[in-house]
């Protein structure tokens, strides 16, 4: 009994590892649990492009939005381990939902496996140019006096823009109203027409419309200010101290997927971001290539988490 069950320990092991050195031999797809257009879908489209030559297969990217990232979330976590479904996790899937959703149908932790950090990038605040407040502190003096008249966009309920924007509700003291949307696409159309007063959102994709005069920015949610926007500044300088917030966007396969096929897809991720070429494209749309390892990966998830779940008591957040 004793030998039968070595031996199949040990056929496992040459099958998994099999399994790796064949690894990929087949398409791969990447859920994205954002719509196309937003910031997830900006930095997942320049990896599926650089992984499709790494890896010598297409990496396809498949968006799956919905409840703030939790449609394309419970897709990828349900889906075979087998290294050919990879997930663009970021904030709002893996640190803001799981505080948020008490009936959550994916576990965060549990059921990913973390491969690479890719990239991180600051939100900018950003209102219709014809707007009445002319920066922060206006903004904050007209929501204040006007309590419940003045909305704002995101792409999704516990999105990392809607999370931004309560953490600034909370701390500035006042009463806007949330309009969630399915994707960035669809909340970026209203505000460029002025049906929407303002919105949160990665520089990624916003960045043009700021740069054609189609959105003014108020300021960036980050600690420093970014080089894309240096006249811009941070909601800390405006007098919200210690007020931080953006998004970050990393790879993970199902829980389960086999080491040697994760260290396969880290590896090249990492020889992508490596190159000049894609930290320039992500540095052009106001992201930072990161990297490390999957450990660090991990390690980044957990602290997030916690972050995210002290902000959340803190401003008794919850969703609408």
């Amino acid at each position: 009994m004793l030998v039968n069950r070595l031996l199949l320990i040990i056929l496992c092991l040459l099958g998994f590892n099999a399994q790796g050195q064949d690894f990929p031999n087949k398409p791969i797809r990447l859920i994205v649990p954002f719509s196309a257009g937003g910031g997830n879908d900006a930095v997942a489209r320049v990896i599926a492009q650089q992984l499709t030559a790494e890896l010598k297969q297409s990496v396809i990217v498949e968006n799956r939005p919905g409840a703030g990232g939790a449609v394309g979330a419970e897709t990828a976590a349900r889906s075979p381990a087998d290294g050919y479904t990879l997930f663009l996790g970021g904030i709002g899937s893996l640190a803001v939902n799981p505080n948020l959703i008490s009936k959550l149908p994916y576990d965060a932790i549990k059921d990913f496996e973390p491969i690479i950090l890719l990239a991180s990038a600051p939100s900018v605040l950003v209102v219709f140019p014809k707007f009445a407040a002319q920066d922060v502190q206006e903004l904050i003096l007209l929501a204040k006096k006007e309590p419940g008249q003045i909305n704002f966009a995101s792409n999704g309920n516990g999105s990392s823009a809607h999370i931004a924007a309560v953490m600034f509700n909370s701390m500035a003291d006042i009463d806007m109203v949330h309009v969630p949307y399915k994707g960035l696409a669809p909340a970026l159309n209203d505000l460029l027409v002025g049906r929407i007063d303002l919105m949160f959102s990665s520089i990624v994709a916003i960045l043009p419309h700021i740069q054609a005069g189609k959105l003014r920015a108020l300021a960036v949610t980050s600690e420093h200010r970014t080089p894309l926007l240096p006249g811009v500044p941070t909601i800390a300088e405006t007098g919200l101290t210690g007020y931080q917030a953006g998004s970050w966007y990393g790879l993970l396969a199902p829980a389960g997927t086999p080491a040697v096929i994760i260290k396969k897809i880290h590896d090249a991720s990492m020889r992508v971001l490596e190159q000049e070429s894609v930290r320039t494209q992500f540095a052009s749309e106001g992201a930072e290539a990161i990297g490390g390892s999957s450990a660090d990966f991990a390690a980044h998830i957990q602290a997030e988490f916690q972050r995210m779940q002290t902000v959340i008591r803190a401003g008794r957040i919850q969703i609408d």
